[in-house]
């Protein structure tokens, strides 16, 4: 048995370079004046899928410039990608993302597991992994740094805990989100950068399945692009509509140390730093 793997792929904004106008008027973020990147951990997530070997369909939700990521997972070796877009989805928070992206994943239908990074680097919630979760009705497995084994009933993981580390196995199907930790991703490939490089959407396709069979082949021809009436979304759950979570206010913060201050390499030293720190709530 073949794994049916769906890795979510999120275009974020680089933020290591955010400009001055990177908020609009009405406090939502100015996502054109923004360089965009794919989330880092979204990266290790599919290099875990890729690992696994089975047949990846990559989703994003996004302005149709989202197809930049699509075709990145393409180029690392996924095998079918999905642009879910429509201006409906725009402004949208976590919940009303990960409300998109289940719609997206009941249209697919059929899947063993989902793998997404833990959380983005442009809201840092990791919150839409597990909120698509509880939408499927399905387990999750959250802060996983390697994908020990995966078979056509379980799949076994190893996480992060504080202080240590745990095993876990789940019965399939399961959502797992992976953090930067769990791999090196590898670099796109040249012969499928070239096989890839002018894919183009292709509005209102629906899905089929034959490509998944493996004696047909796992290329596919078009990137599908599904709207909010494609998926037959609720337009009340979809974008701003369906955000409760509302952005007051952006800003650039730079740390600058103030002064220094020497400690001796003692046991005495460290533990009289460690007790200010912690009363300070620096650390804790």
């Amino acid at each position: 048995m073949v794994l049916r793997i769906i890795t979510l792929v999120k275009q974020v904004p680089d933020t290591a370079n955010i400009p001055d106008n990177a908020m609009k008027a009405d406090g939502t973020v100015n996502r054109s004046a923004l360089p965009a990147i794919t989330n880092p951990e979204d990266l290790n997530a599919l290099e875990e899928a890729l690992k696994i070997k089975g047949l990846i369909t990559a989703i994003t939700l996004g302005p149709p410039s989202a197809i930049k990521v699509l075709k990145e997972s393409l180029y690392r070796g996924a095998d079918d990608a999905v642009l879910v877009t429509d201006a409906k989805f725009a402004a949208s928070d976590t919940l009303a993302t990960s409300y998109a992206l289940t719609k997206a994943i009941e249209k697919i239908g059929k899947f063993d597991i989902i793998l997404c990074g833990r959380q983005a680097i442009d809201g840092d919630t990791a919150q839409v992994g597990p909120q698509i979760a509880q939408k499927l009705g399905i387990n999750q497995l959250t802060g996983v740094v390697e994908i020990i084994s995966a078979d056509k009933e379980h799949v076994k993981v190893k996480r992060i805990i504080d202080g240590g580390y745990e095993i876990l196995k789940s019965p399939l199907p399961v959502l797992i989100t992976v953090r930067g930790e769990a791999n090196e991703p590898r670099g796109p490939s040249v012969k499928r950068a070239m096989l890839y490089k002018n894919i183009t959407c292709k509005c209102n396709e629906s899905y089929d399945e034959a490509y998944l069979h493996p004696e047909i082949g796992c290329s596919c021809e078009n990137i599908k692009q599904w709207s909010a009436e494609d998926l037959k979304a609720d337009l009340k759950m979809c974008g701003l509509s369906g955000s409760p979570t509302k952005v007051k206010n952006i800003e650039n913060v730079v740390l600058a140390a103030r002064n220094t201050r020497m400690i001796a390499n003692t046991a005495e030293d460290i533990g009289a730093l460690m007790q200010e720190l912690t009363k300070e709530h620096i650390i804790g």
